[in-house]
Formats: C-alpha cells, sequence, structure tokens
C-alpha cells in the first residue's frame, strides 16, 4: 500500500478513474490545546507592515480586528520615537492586544498547490496542517483530494468552521473521481463537472485528456464559474499543451509541462530517446530537465507572442520551483536542516530511492543529471521572471510531500527560489498573498491587510525582505558578537480567521510527533 501513489498518478494521466489509495486518518478536533479566539476585539500593537500589495514597509502601525475580520490599520508614530498611548485605538473591555514592537506583519500565506500527504507518506492531516500553519500558511489550494473528494471537502468544512487547527482548503477535486468508468463522450465529461460543483468543490485539477474531452472539461468547468489547475503530463501534452488549455479556460498551470511544448518551434514532440518509458521515473524526469533547452529561445518572436498571449488570457503560472529543487543538488535536498527534527521516518523512507514511489528516482542521479537540471532552471525561470514584469500572474505553490521537500519548509523554499528567478523581495510577498488570492478569485477576503478583509495575518520577528530564511520553521542562523551560534525563531504567530496560532507551539507539536515515531 506504501508504494502505489505513483500507480494512483498514471491512472489519472490516463484518464482511468483509480480507487483512493492515499486515505489518511482524520483531522482530530482542535479544541482548546491549539488557537486562541476569535476575539472580540484583537489589537497587534507597533508593527511593521509589509502588505501583498507591492507597497513599502511602514511601521509602527496598530492592526485592530473584530471576529475574523480587520476594522483597521493605522500608522501610530515614526521609528525610534516613542508612541503617545492617546493616539492609539483604545482596547475594549475583553480584548486581547500583542505588543509587535520591532515585528513585521504580512497577509496570510496562500499555497496554490498544497497536496495533504497520505498513508503513503505515514502522515496524518495533523501532522501537515500543524506544518503549514506553522509556516504562517494560512490558505492552501488542494489539487488533486488524492485522499477522495468527500474526505476532502469534509475537511475543507471543518477548517472554514475552525474546528481543527488547519489553514483554509480550496478544494479542487482529481478530474474524474467517482465514476466506475473511463469518459467517452463530451456529454459524460460535462455531467461530471456539474456533479463535482455540487458537491462542492471549488474547482478541478487535470491532468491532461485527449482533446475533445479536454476542451469539454475546461469550457462546462469555466461556464458553471469553477476554477481549474492543470499538471500537462507528457502522456497527453503531444496534443495538447498549456496555451490550447488557457484558450479553453484553464486558470492556472502547474510546474511548467505543457509550456516548453507551445514553445516548440523546430519540432513538435520532445526529444525523446528511444528507449525512453513513461513508467519509469529516472527517464520522466531526467528527460524534462532537457525540455526547456528545446524551446525557442528567450526574447524571440514566438517566445514573446506565447508570453503575450498568456497575460491577455489573464492566465496564471503557478511554478512550484521548489518541488524539482533537489534535481540540481540531490545531496543538499536530502540534508536540509529540518529533516533531523521535523521530517517522519516514514515520510525520509518514502523519499529514499525506489522504483516504486512516486519523485523517488534517484536511481542513477549524478552531475550530469544536476547541471542539466540547472541549467532547465536558469531557462525556466527566465521566462516566469518576464511573465511578472511584463504584468503576468505568477503564485507560490510547494507540492510538498515528495522529492525531499518537506510540508511548510517547501513553501518557504518556494519564496526563495521566487527570489532566484529575479522577483523583488516584495514581488516574492506579492506572488505568496495578493496574487495566489486574486487566482484563487478570493481578492476581496484575503491576500492583503486591510479593513473588511479576513484576519490572516503572519507574524515574524526579523525582517522577511532581507533574509526569507526568518520564515522557516527552524529559522536562519546567526553569529553573536561573543561568538555564538544562534538561530532565529522562525515565525512567532500565525492568525487565521482572527484566531491566534503560536507558530512555535505549533512546530514544538510536529517535532513531538517525529520524536513519537522514532521511538
Amino acid at each position: 500500500m506504501a508504494r502505489f501513489l505513483a500507480v494512483f498518478l498514471y491512472l489519472c494521466c490516463t484518464c482511468v478513474p483509480a480507487p483512493v489509495l492515499a486515505q489518511m486518518s482524520d483531522a482530530v478536533d482542535r479544541g482548546e490545546a491549539f488557537g486562541d479566539g476569535p476575539h472580540a476585539q484583537l489589537i497587534i500593537r507597533g508593527v511593521t507592515l509589509i502588505n501583498g500589495n507591492l507597497a513599502p514597509p511602514i511601521g509602527p502601525v496598530d492592526i485592530v480586528i473584530e471576529g475574523n475580520r480587520i476594522v483597521s490599520t493605522s500608522t501610530v508614530g515614526f521609528p525610534g520615537v516613542e508612541i503617545d498611548p492617546g493616539t492609539r485605538p483604545q482596547l475594549q473591555a475583553g480584548g486581547r492586544e500583542i505588543d509587535a514592537t520591532g515585528m513585521y506583519a504580512l497577509p496570510g500565506f496562500v499555497d496554490m498547490h498544497g497536496h495533504t500527504g497520505g498513508r503513503a507518506q505515514g502522515t496524518t492531516p495533523d501532522y501537515v496542517y500543524k506544518l503549514w500553519l506553522g509556516h504562517g500558511i494560512t490558505t492552501v489550494r488542494e489539487p488533486g483530494s488524492f485522499n477522495g473528494r468527500d474526505w476532502t471537502l469534509a475537511h475543507k468544512r471543518r477548517s472554514e468552521a475552525n474546528e481543527i487547527a488547519a489553514p483554509r482548503i480550496m478544494a479542487y477535486t482529481g478530474f474524474g473521481m467517482g465514476v466506475e468508468e473511463p469518459f467517452t463522450t463530451t456529454e459524460e465529461v460535462a455531467e461530471w463537472i456539474k456533479v463535482n460543483k455540487a458537491a462542492g468543490a471549488d474547482g478541478i485539477k487535470l491532468f491532461g485528456l485527449r482533446p475533445d474531452l479536454m476542451e469539454a472539461a475546461l469550457s462546462a468547468n469555466k461556464a458553471i464559474g469553477l476554477r481549474s489547475a492543470c499538471h500537462h503530463a507528457q502522456l497527453n501534452v503531444g496534443e495538447w499543451n498549456v496555451l490550447k488549455s488557457a484558450r479553453a479556460g484553464l486558470t492556472t498551470m502547474e510546474h511548467w509541462y505543457g509550456l516548453p511544448e507551445a514553445l516548440f518551434e523546430d519540432r513538435n514532440v520532445q526529444d525523446y530517446p528511444v528507449d525512453y518509458n513513461y513508467q519509469n521515473e529516472e527517464h520522466r524526469f531526467g528527460e524534462a530537465g532537457r525540455l526547456w533547452e528545446q524551446a525557442a529561445e528567450p526574447y524571440s518572436d514566438h517566445w514573446n507572442a506565447v508570453m503575450d498571449e498568456l497575460i491577455e488570457l489573464d492566465f496564471t503560472i503557478n511554478p512550484t520551483f521548489n518541488i524539482y529543487d533537489a534535481n540540481r543538488d540531490v545531496m543538499r535536498a536530502r540534508n536540509a536542516d529540518w529533516h533531523a527534527e521535523y521530517t517522519l521516518p516514514s515520510l525520509l523512507n518514502f523519499y529514499a530511492p525506489s522504483r516504486l514511489s512516486h519523485g523517488s528516482y534517484w536511481h542513477h542521479w549524478g552531475t550530469e543529471q544536476e547541471v542539466t537540471w540547472k541549467r532547465n532552471y536558469q531557462l525556466w525561470m527566465t521566462f516566469v521572471n518576464e511573465y511578472k514584469n511584463r504584468g503576468g500572474r505568477v503564485t507560490a505553490g510547494s507540492d510538498s510531500g515528495y522529492i525531499y521537500q518537506l510540508y511548510g519548509f517547501g513553501y518557504i523554499r518556494e519564496l526563495e527560489l521566487l527570489r532566484e528567478a529575479g522577483f523583488h523581495p516584495l514581488e516574492v510577498i506579492q506572488s505568496a498573498t495578493l496574487h495566489g488570492a486574486e487566482a484563487l478569485g478570493m481578492a476581496d477576503r484575503i491576500g492583503t491587510i486591510e479593513p473588511g478583509k479576513l484576519a490572516d495575518i503572519v507574524l515574524v520577528a526579523e525582517n522577511p525582505l532581507s533574509d526569507l530564511k526568518v520564515l522557516y520553521g527552524t529559522g536562519a542562523t546567526r553569529l553573536t558578537e561573543d561568538n555564538e551560534v544562534t538561530t532565529t525563531e522562525g515565525i512567532r504567530y500565525t492568525i487565521k480567521d482572527g484566531i491566534v496560532y503560536d507558530a512555535v507551539k505549533l512546530r514544538e507539536a510536529v517535532k513531538e510527533m517525529v520524536q513519537e515515531a522514532k521511538r
């Protein structure tokens, strides 16, 4: 059972509905152990605000929250000058305040590609949810529903009611779930789309279908007001690439599959070796690292034309740079700081070389493969950065739980990789917050810290614009004047729906889970 997820993914890619193989246990009730609130009034005092709208930092600011809504954000003085208490919002009887002097406030992070894990990895929802909340993630788009649509939608409802300590869940059901036989007609596809919406899903996740079925799925989904995501798997991308999906109504592309194919000028199919086998993941990911060099040259006429059309279609790119990061340096990814205390033994075993586990393709992965992938990233990042520069929407998604990327930690690594791609730190925060909210159709509710929006806020003690590593649960390494090695504390509080979560406590609970698993 622990090695069957690759089979599930294969079945999804070939549009053969599969049984739920990764089903995990239910999340435990939040109770009184985690999260305080929501409060009749909560005031965050003296913080420096880094918003998601490219505004420069400003502070000191007092943020007033009532229930789960932000009421006001007001400057209350000047840096280095004592604040006059009479100019500040007054705390009401029974209210709570947080002294955030010297701290930084950001909108809650949106993870646009967050799988919840499953039995194949030995994870539980509480392990995953606490790692997400402990890294400031207050909203997750769950693509694929590998634990089943009913399970995912039940946890979506429980999170909405704040019965569990979890981010807000936007459920994008894996296309075809719950169907006994493969779809053969466009009418069957359109009917499933309607049923999926009626069940309470927020959208669909596709891996690719034959062209007529793909167009039917996307157009029907768009017609009823739902959004969509697609991992353009190689099994169908020869006939249907990202540009065709965007024209048909796809709202977000995952990873980068299908985009180089749309940029082909001198070929119709990638240069597969004659002994290539998609079911051999070393073949699949090894050759994927050569795809961008087969696409049109950056800034060429065709390259520009594809980019401009995608931007005109208001299309969102969700690159998930981090999930392929190990391809550039597997030794670094395998020995990341957090594995010792935060990664379950079962998950480390899942990551290890295997011919059965998805993403465990380290059969013969060496210098040549890593150098190829480094060049691949240069071309990929050039497109994504220029897409952003021309006004295209780029979001932050992690796809953690595979290829040595851990929940929460992988998301922060994604922010670092957006920075590597050329994003200004403020643009990184915009991708992590407002652009995610826009892609989900939720910009009126989340994505920035402003009156009327939901109280989703991240509080961190050091400036993330100068060092994104301060957002990691393991913190950032520092050397004191006394030559002592220390680390920053990571995110201090994650506020979701006005509920204040002690992020340090959440991460300590995960460490306990890992210690117990080792015992």
